[in-house]
């Protein structure tokens, strides 16, 4: 089976999506017969590389606000994301600038390590809050990965993938992405959102069925810019 899923590493549902995908696909006993690739997407492509600002402090301003109802905007998805194990840290984050970072997961990938370098920096932006929109940034946490860190700057200091980056944002369009984290299985069906779970599993055991795919049942468990809807918008 094979999942394309668009996200950012910026974008809070994105890292919520992407562990209940992860779920899902151990409950239903897929995770061995399924490939991801991970599409890039820019939630605010104008936004610059750091900032001084807080977090809370650009979404008072976005949306007229006060620090405390920003502080009360997020509370939400802090929650969201502990029922998966994830702990936000809003306090110490601060806006940043993703195009790079999209870059450099390109040249990861070819490396083999895609997988890696997406939960890496998605890791590194909302628990450990590290700015990722700056190089030495993210030469560090590429390097972290076994990768040539002197390979990694020469893409930094050049043009190369952002053409593949812009490709997905343009087929992003084209199939009607407005917002992220955005899924589609087997080039057939799609979830928007970072929906729960369960939903997941019902569309990964639905493609099984089509498809024909023996699931490993062993596997069987026993037991953004705002984010509204549980997804992150342009």
């Amino acid at each position: 089976m094979k999942i394309e899923v668009w996200s950012d590493f910026v974008c809070p549902f994105c890292y919520i999506g992407k562990r209940r995908l992860e779920e899902a696909l151990q409950q239903v006993g897929l995770d061995s017969q399924t490939e991801i690739e991970f599409k890039s997407f820019e939630l605010d492509p104008i936004s610059p590389k750091t900032s001084d600002k807080s977090m809370y402090e650009v979404l008072a301003k976005k949306y007229g606000s006060t620090i405390e109802a920003a502080k009360q905007m997020t509370a939400g998805v802090v929650e969201q994301a502990k029922t998966v194990g994830l702990d936000y840290n809003f306090d110490n984050m601060k806006p940043a600038n993703t195009l790079d970072a999209h870059r450099l997961v390109k040249w990861a990938s070819e490396q083999g390590k895609a997988k890696e370098a997406n939960e890496l920096l998605l890791h590194a932006y909302f628990i450990e809050a590290k700015e990722i929109g700056k190089h030495e940034v993210l030469l560090d946490l590429i390097a972290s990965l076994g990768l040539s860190r002197e390979e990694a700057e020469k893409v930094l200091n050049s043009d190369a993938y952002l053409a593949e980056v812009q490709a997905d944002i343009t087929r992003a369009g084209r199939i009607g992405v407005r917002g992220v984290p955005f899924f589609v299985l087997n080039d057939k069906y799609a979830i928007s959102g970072a929906q729960p779970t369960e939903t997941f599993a019902s569309a990964l055991n639905k493609v099984a069925e089509e498809e024909g795919l023996k699931r490993n049942l062993q596997m069987l468990n026993e037991d953004g810019s705002i984010c509204t809807d549980d997804n992150c918008s342009i």
